[in-house]
């Protein structure tokens, strides 16, 4: 199945919740937030989230400074 992750095409191998394609792409535990398809999905809900081919996910990582 292929995805656009922050725009780059990627192809998934393994499962179909955006759990699964959190621990595919080694997101960190803490400090991410996922838009699929424009649609902030809170973490409680990234295990029953489904993530279908073609869809558009957006990675927001948290970064310090100031």
């Amino acid at each position: 199945m292929k995805i656009l992750v922050n725009n780059k095409e990627t192809e998934l191998t393994q499962g179909n919740t955006l759990a699964d394609v959190a621990r595919q792409l080694e997101l960190p535990a803490q400090g991410v937030a996922n838009a699929l398809n424009n649609r902030m999905i809170p973490r409680a809900q990234w295990a029953e989230q489904a993530v279908k081919d073609g869809d558009s996910l957006v990675i927001i990582k948290a970064a310090c400074g100031g």
